[in-house]
């Protein structure tokens, strides 16, 4: 790398969990970071679904480096074993961490495009010696241009919620019924949404930890108002392993969760569908059917709570040379590592700058976003790759090959047809089928996620 793009600052993308520790790991090496994130404070993803608890205790969501750059500040350090809210860990430790940072974080700057300084992603000609170009857009809509020397993109999934159709794309009539539709859960704290669900028929769409709480919290609401009933659609069957490890779970919140959706269907408050691939959603006296493939219809419901998994926005890369396997939209050399159909988030070997590389050397999709739509992640995770890409940046290549993360174990997912689709937070993210690896957990009294313009662009 020639002297001039060295001097340049490396560009983190997202001022999430992921983004802000790559930024604390590079300054612990002497690189200059700079975060850009496009809502208004740290962790603005993570705030949305603010009343959702975790299932990873504080001791597993705070990133080593972090704690490091948040001790001199005076920064109290949470109860390790306690589990916080979305809330929590963003107004305890995310915007901690960002105003340690200091300038290195720049809020209201939406990344709309990279790609090498001068060069569109077809010609070769000294590419490797070419700065980035990151071209963004502030909250006043002023368009700027920075290079830099290297681009994390750390801004998640958060911001491209999967549709309701079983074949990936929007089902006949979903967006004209989305008056009726949601793919977060519910905050059934909210008297305003408690209203909206009760004594209604609701439609759950999903099978991850994030329906878990969805079904959890629809029955806490009909044991208040009877009447309100969930019709819990899976376009799977239902088995042993359908509601996750249990007792078994090594994060017992996560078990937990699995069993409160369980007793939602033993006690009558959920009604399983099993096999149902939506096709199309019809409106009938004001009311929404869900239709199938085969044109199995379901009864009329009031909502839908449509939560199928999370996507990557890849639309500001395309000038990017990316190397991603064609099913899951991960790097090719990390995919077979967190193919849900073989692995669960124990299961995934921990790896970093090596399985993160792509064609394009320098740039790097991290944290949520770069598992694609594999439903395997953990912060820690997030933490373990970043780490090793700081290192790789610079020029430790023995510290980015090194392994420094044991990751806890799920009792039951990981076997093959437990997949079908990802959900997430944005710190970690679950899968239909074998609600494998997730992020939200633990229901307050009704929790947890997904749509929003930020996550970190």
């Amino acid at each position: 790398m020639n002297e001039p793009t060295a001097a340049l600052p490396t560009v983190v993308i997202g001022a999430g969990p992921t983004g802000l520790a790559a930024a604390a790991h590079l300054v612990a090496r002497d690189q200059n970071p700079l975060v850009l994130e496009a809502g208004p404070g740290a962790g603005t993803a993570v705030r949305e679904w603010s009343h959702v608890r975790l299932f990873s205790p504080w001791a597993e969501v705070v990133d080593p480096a972090a704690e490091k750059l948040l001790a001199p500040t005076g920064w109290n350090r949470p109860e390790d074993a306690s589990y916080p809210t979305g809330g929590e860990w963003a107004e305890r430790y995310l915007q901690p961490l960002a105003d340690a940072l200091g300038d290195r974080v720049r809020y209201g700057a939406r990344v709309t495009g990279v790609s090498r300084s001068g060069r569109d992603r077809v010609v070769d000609a000294d590419r490797e010696e070419r700065p980035f170009t990151v071209h963004l857009v502030t909250a006043e809509g002023r368009e700027e241009r920075l290079t830099a020397r290297a681009v994390i993109d750390a801004s998640g999934t958060w911001a491209m919620p999967s549709p309701l159709g079983g074949d990936g794309l929007p089902a006949l009539g979903e967006h004209t019924a989305a008056d009726r539709i949601t793919y977060r859960i519910p905050d059934f704290k909210d008297p305003a949404v408690r209203a909206r669900y009760a004594g209604k028929r609701t439609a759950v769409i999903g099978s991850g930890s994030s329906a878990f709480t969805a079904l959890a919290g629809l029955a806490d609401l009909a044991r208040e108002h009877p009447g309100t009933r969930t019709a819990w659609v899976l376009r799977r069957g239902v088995g042993e392993s359908t509601f996750g490890g249990g007792e078994a779970d090594q994060l017992p919140a996560r078990g937990a969760l699995g069993l409160r959706a369980k007793a939602a269907v033993d006690d009558g408050y959920a009604e399983a569908v099993t096999g149902f691939r939506t096709s199309e959603v019809e409106r009938e006296d004001g009311r929404l059917v869900l239709v199938a493939d085969g044109g199995h219809r379901l009864d009329p419901v009031d909502e839908v709570v449509a939560l199928t998994g999370l996507r990557p926005d890849l639309s500001f890369l395309d000038e990017v040379r990316l190397g991603l396997d064609e099913r899951l939209q991960a790097p090719v050399r990390l995919a077979p590592l967190i193919d849900p159909n073989v692995h669960s988030c124990g299961t995934v070997y921990p790896h970093g700058a090596n399985e993160l590389a792509h064609p394009e050397p320098g740039f790097y999709l991290a944290g949520m976003k770069s598992y694609g739509r594999a439903p395997t992640f953990l912060a820690m995770t997030g933490y373990e790759q970043v780490r090793s890409i700081a290192a790789a940046l610079a020029g430790d290549q023995e510290a980015a090959e090194r392994v420094e993360l044991t990751l806890p174990e799920t009792g039951v997912c990981g076997g093959a047809g437990l997949f079908d689709e990802p959900e997430t937070e944005q710190g970690e993210a679950e899968g239909e089928g074998g609600g494998c690896c997730a992020a939200p957990a633990t229901v307050q009294t009704a929790d947890l996620e997904p749509p929003a313009p930020t996550g970190g662009r």
